[in-house]
């Protein structure tokens, strides 16, 4: 099973090609996805990485923490499940205005 990983205080400028190299480091990515303003097709300034083996993900977390990555200190976690349930149901709107 696949470990899923959340990259964030990304650089503008940080690619999947970056962020795959880093984590290979630790073992087999499964997939990288950096997170892009459909507004403006710029980063987000985070991104998710998969990692197939539960223990090269652990050390991958540990290590890569609060590493210098294209000039900024990157945050590593484990990625938390999305509740979109609970996204729906607060007082956030879409309504433009």
């Amino acid at each position: 099973m696949a470990t899923k990983i959340f990259i964030g205080k990304l650089s503008y400028d940080t690619t999947e090609k970056t962020i795959n190299e880093l984590f290979a480091q630790y073992g087999e990515v499964a997939s990288v996805a950096v997170i892009m303003d459909r507004a403006t097709n710029r980063s987000k300034g985070f991104a998710f990485v998969e990692m197939s083996d539960v223990k090269a993900a652990q050390t991958a977390i540990k290590e890569l923490d609060n590493k210098e990555v294209d000039g900024r200190n990157i945050a590593v976690s484990a990625a938390k499940e999305r509740d979109d349930n609970a996204r729906s149901q607060g007082s956030y709107s879409r309504r433009s205005w």
